[in-house]
């Protein structure tokens, strides 16, 4: 429920994360399950690649806490199988083979991070404001560079293959830039998708127009949320269908969601392991 202001003064922002806003762009009915009815509907059981995720992210983050004697790759990998979550999996052989091949990926991938060249942040929260919303994330890791400058970093676990348009288009990169620019008061227009499993970096340099119209995009959706949120507690269950459609697709197979949304089970069911990567 929106708050109540006095004649004359400006509506309140509306506050939200990059996912809440691309969550409502890939699915709005997967948007209102998940942040608008209440009780939340139940959700699937973990997903395994959220479990690699999840555990990939913590070891990365936690390096940087070491003493500069003790960063090294393979302390990275201890700190993987330290922060393993087994959720998802087939089963023991999978989830064992998964954590093996998460703690290659990090000790290689520390292999080529300098341990003396600590980054400015480590998952810091970062905002921005629009016209019409305050928007928030917690990035990965910013670096500063000499040749770069400032740098947005997120790190991929996934199995899909990436391209430099992942991070081109990615609205929530160019929201993190244009928050880590206004929070940090350091211009930040570079962002760059590291993805383990290939060792790929995939690098886009923004520019302010770029940001601007991400920006544009945001603000235009978090507005359209505003005018959603409040009407939705008013609304029956068949008018909340019609204004929170389901956009049906291969997606639906891997939606928390999918139990309680009848136009998703048309989609076959996804296992919770599927998206794990194995040996074959």
């Amino acid at each position: 429920m929106s708050q109540p202001t006095l004649d004359g003064m400006p509506e309140p922002l509306y506050a939200a994360s990059p996912a809440r806003l691309t969550t409502y762009l890939a699915c709005p009915r997967r948007y209102r399950h998940g942040y608008l009815d209440r009780p939340t509907p139940p959700r699937r059981p973990a997903w395994g690649h959220n479990s690699v995720g999840a555990s990939v992210h913590t070891a990365l983050a936690r390096w940087w806490d070491l003493p500069r004697e003790r960063r090294t790759p393979r302390a990275g990998g201890v700190l993987l199988v330290s922060a393993w979550l087994g959720d998802g999996f087939r089963d023991d052989r999978q989830r064992v083979a998964a954590r093996e091949r998460s703690r290659e990926q990090v000790e290689r991938y520390l292999a080529g991070v300098d341990p003396d060249d600590p980054p400015m942040a480590v998952e810091r929260t970062v905002t921005v404001r629009t016209p019409r919303a305050s928007l928030w994330g917690r990035v990965d890791r910013i670096d500063d560079r000499v040749a770069e400058g400032v740098v947005v970093v997120d790190y991929k676990t996934g199995r899909s293959v990436l391209t430099v348009d992942d991070a081109r288009e990615s609205l929530a990169l160019a929201v993190y830039a244009a928050a880590v620019a206004h929070t940090l008061r350091r211009a930040c227009t570079r962002v760059e998708l590291h993805h383990l499993p290939s060792g790929r970096t995939l690098a886009w340099d923004h520019t302010e127009e770029s940001l601007d119209r991400h920006l544009q995009q945001a603000d235009t959706v978090a507005a359209e949320l505003a005018r959603l949120d409040e009407s939705a507690a008013q609304l029956s269950e068949a008018e909340a269908d019609e204004a929170f459609p389901a956009r049906v697709g291969p997606q639906c197979g891997w939606c928390d969601f999918r139990p309680v949304c009848r136009p998703g089970r048309s989609v076959p069911q996804r296992q919770s392991w599927a998206g794990v990567v194995d040996a074959d």
